[in-house]
């Protein structure tokens, strides 16, 4: 079930008048081993509640004990938030979620309570926008195979060098000169009077003939310092290609509004068609890929998007496709587009995430088609600092009763 943002919404609260000085309760549900970098800016409008401060205590003794009464929760990353977890808060409305997707939470949970549910893509589309075109275009460019070409190349030539050098008897220009103030004017002298030397003296028979006999051929160098290092450079260019953008979110719109730029044609694939957007709607994967030279794929991951790009998808995309991924691995068939990948059956593809977390299919490493990255589409400066924007706003909202500001609903 796909989810999407929506534009800032009234939300009804029922606060009640507090004490001076008493700050609304906030339950704050993260991993041990992640930090809580806006914790200063929180706890000066509200009282955090974090069961990672009492580690000696189970986390559902914890909320038991001491979260009854707490109407808001702040799900940092990707912290599972289950119907169990749901049912020790019995006075929660509502969960600010700090991630771009919202698969951890059980939405259907919330809805059947009544809880409203915030999540932060719009804190990361751009950045996330940014990333989705960046890996096209290195998969179309081959940006990254070129780059390790030229690094393996100057190694090579670096281990060459060194082993022929090292093999090779030093010539006498190589030897360190000796200092001319050491020695005395009588020790620089020549052996010989120049002046004794005709002008046009011809060289005696036997220097003649050393002269006209060959040089002796050079020994040929060492072969133990070669590899084989090859790069096709020839790549393929951006602009109009057709460019199918399964999710047309926050993220997949910003995704599109670059690449408008770049002269691509966009369609996109969604659960329903959005009638303000003008770019063609294909209602299943299929029909985008058939019709499109790139799949990028930045849509929620639920229970029908799992594996929503599977090996008919891939192979009506056809051998010199491309598929972008930022969105999360299991929308992908991993299995599936391995094989496609090493068979030479898709064009190519650019991955941030991964069906497994943090493993990666040892295959796609040798393969100068593929670009890798490490979940890292959103991981800028700037976009952390909207999110605390963006989490400290949606709190704000909900204990002043105003429009929360990324409201997520049902398509």
């Amino acid at each position: 079930m796909a989810t999407k943002e929506e534009q800032p919404q009234a939300l009804e609260n029922k606060e009640e008048p507090k004490e001076d000085g008493e700050l609304p309760l906030v339950v704050v549900l993260r991993p041990k081993s992640f930090n809580l970098p806006l914790e200063d800016r929180l706890q000066s409008h509200f009282h955090l509640l974090d069961p990672n401060d009492s580690p000696d205590e189970s986390i559902e003794s914890f909320l038991s004990r001491r979260a009854h009464s707490a109407r808001a929760l702040l799900c940092v990353g990707l912290t599972p938030l289950t119907a169990d977890t749901l049912c020790l808060l019995p006075s929660l409305e509502l969960v600010v979620g700090s991630s771009a997707g919202v698969e951890h939470i059980d939405l259907h949970e919330c809805r059947r309570r009544g809880i409203t549910v915030t999540g932060a893509s719009a804190a990361f589309s751009e950045d996330a926008a940014d990333y989705a075109v960046a890996l096209l275009i290195d998969v179309l460019r081959r940006i990254s195979a070129a780059d390790r070409f030229v690094r393996g190349r100057n190694t090579i030539l670096r281990e060459a060098n060194s082993t022929n050098l090292a093999s090779s008897p030093s010539p006498s220009f190589a030897k360190p000169r000796p200092s001319r103030k050491s020695k005395s004017a009588k020790e620089n002298a020549l052996p010989f009077d120049l002046t004794s030397i005709p002008s046009k003296s011809k060289p005696s028979p036997a220097m003649a003939a050393k002269l006209k006999s060959p040089l002796p051929p050079r020994p040929p160098p060492s072969n133990s310092h070669k590899r084989k290092l090859s790069f096709e450079s020839h790549g393929l260019d951006l602009g109009g290609k057709r460019v199918g953008i399964v999710g047309l979110g926050n993220i997949g719109s910003q995704i599109a509004k670059r690449l408008v730029a770049f002269g691509c044609s966009i369609a996109y694939n969604s659960r329903k068609k959005k009638p303000s957007i003008p770019f063609p709607y294909h209602a299943n994967v299929w029909d985008l890929a058939a019709n499109s030279d790139v799949l990028i794929v930045c849509c929620a991951l639920t229970e029908d998007t799992h594996h929503i790009i599977n090996k008919d998808v891939m192979t009506a995309l056809g051998k010199e496709g491309v598929i972008i991924n930022v969105g999360r691995g299991p929308l992908v068939d991993e299995k599936e587009l391995v094989q496609f990948l090493v068979r030479g059956e898709i064009g190519g593809a650019g991955l941030d995430v991964f069906e497994n977390e943090p493993d990666v299919p040892k295959e796609l490493f040798k393969l100068d088609n593929v670009v890798l990255s490490p979940h890292c589409a959103v991981v800028t400066l700037e976009s952390f600092a909207a999110l605390q924007d963006l989490v400290m706003a949606n709190l704000k909202a909900f204990f002043s009763n105003k429009p929360l500001v990324s409201l997520v609903q049902n398509e």
